[in-house]
């Protein structure tokens, strides 16, 4: 059942902040959730809270349509015979490659608009899954590799991620990830 605020509920008072992949997956099945539903969710949580955590730098502009086309197959097939992570919208760190409308950049404007070749290993996995690919994560410019100097969950065009619990430092060149999680922007 979805709310017009930014809470959804799942089966007997369970919310999305409180729910796993299981959980999830659970919902999927008893009709009480859509992927769509759940790509919307998140996506509100990102317009929300991302321009204060800076923890995704990039959304992919065909969730929903991923996620409309695993409802679909929801529907086509018995739900044991999908992938766990079917219909599940999940973030990728900005250094991982995706051929697609995404930007690959490590978090660096010089890589903005560059091609990669193909999918990354895990990504080519992911889809294969099902996973619905909602967009990528910030990171510590070139994953911490270029500089020592500069503050972990910094970069470019993510500008400097945010703890949201104490709106400090991040930790660590994956903040992004860590961060959308926390924040409850992504799974």
């Amino acid at each position: 059942m979805l709310s017009s605020g930014s809470s959804i509920i799942l089966g007997k008072g369970l919310s999305i902040r409180e729910a796993t992949v299981l959980d999830f997956q659970l919902a999927f099945k008893h009709n009480q959730l859509t992927s769509r539903q759940l790509v919307e969710f998140y996506l509100q949580e990102i317009d929300r809270l991302n321009p204060v955590l800076h923890g995704v730098i990039e959304v992919n502009p065909d969730a929903l349509t991923q996620a409309d086309k695993a409802d679909d197959a929801r529907k086509i097939k018995a739900t044991g015979s999908l992938s766990g992570l079917h219909g599940i919208p999940i973030l990728l760190k900005d250094n991982i490659a995706t051929k697609d409308k995404l930007n690959t950049t490590a978090g660096s404007f010089a890589l903005l608009d560059s091609i990669v070749p193909r999918d990354a290993g895990v990504v080519a996995r992911l889809r294969k899954a099902g996973a619905i690919i909602l967009g990528k994560a910030s990171l510590s410019e070139w994953s911490n590799f270029r500089t020592d100097g500069a503050p972990s969950g910094w970069s470019a065009r993510g500008d400097q991620g945010k703890n949201p619990y104490t709106l400090g430092n991040p930790s660590g060149s994956s903040s992004g990830s860590a961060i959308s999680v926390a924040a409850i922007m992504a799974q």
